[in-house]
């Protein structure tokens, strides 16, 4: 048994929450999470991260039941460029929408096997005794500077361009999003999260906190959004966690928004 829980807070500083976050069970038993960081100022990125959640939505609801694998792959492809053509399209339209767009990670799973793709700089985590594995890597102009060996791994936190995107949904007609399988064993958990909490929060500190097995999914989700406040909270902050429990779980989904 997969249970479920996200969360999403404005943070200290901005006045619009821009991120959207959703996970739950399709309607032929798939689940699925969803975070998408919208951009492009407060109404244009709010728009846009909103559009690209609710079109992956509505497109993975209809998918028929026991798909294989390479179907899965290949439909949660299709519904990333799908809320990439309704993204960029609206934004062509209005010119209150003019250069909007968002970053996007999301999961899909049959059981406790699917997978992640992502675009931008919302992340996936695997999170196994209390360590946090990142399994999905940054399209950010520091992240290629960082592979290119023209700054440091220290660097790459403080760096000035640090939120330059190089890869975001809705901005091009045409986009790739990275796709990789994923699969949990009992007791692990895949967290994704928005980049208003991997910037604030250190990556051990999120496989500490999401690893604490003796407490409630909606505490540790709590937890973590905490620890992204203290340290300033300069973002909007989205995380969504998925555990593999084992049978005897009680299949439940809890969010809140503040």
């Amino acid at each position: 048994m997969i249970r479920t829980v996200h969360a999403s807070d404005v943070g200290r500083v901005r006045t619009v929450n821009e991120d959207s976050v959703w996970i739950g069970t399709t309607r032929h038993g798939y689940t699925l999470g969803i975070i998408a960081d919208g951009m492009g100022g407060h109404l244009a990125g709010d728009t846009a991260s909103k559009l690209a959640l609710e079109t992956m939505r509505s497109t993975l609801d209809e998918l028929p039941p026991d798909l294989p694998e390479e179907q899965l792959r290949e439909s949660l492809s299709a519904a990333i460029m799908e809320a990439n053509r309704t993204v960029f399209t609206e934004a062509s339209r209005d010119e209150k929408y003019h250069n909007m767009g968002t970053t996007v990670v999301a999961v899909l799973l049959q059981g406790p096997a699917g997978y992640i793709g992502h675009i931008g700089d919302s992340r996936a985590y695997l999170v196994k005794d209390g360590a946090a594995i990142q399994l999905t890597e940054d399209h950010t102009l520091v992240n290629e500077l960082f592979k290119n060996g023209q700054i440091s791994q220290e660097e790459l936190g403080n760096h000035p361009r640090r939120n330059v995107l190089t890869r975001a949904l809705g901005t091009d007609a045409e986009v790739k999003a990275d796709l990789a399988p994923v699969s949990l064993s009992l007791g692990e958990l895949l967290l994704l999260c928005s980049d208003g909490l991997s910037n604030f929060v250190s990556q051990e500190h999120l496989g500490k906190v999401a690893g604490i097995y003796e407490i409630p999914l909606e505490e540790r989700a709590d937890r973590l959004l905490q620890l992204a406040l203290l340290a300033g909270g300069g973002d909007n902050i989205s995380v969504a966690m998925l555990e593999h429990q084992g049978e005897a779980a009680v299949p439940e989904t809890k969010e809140w928004n503040r």
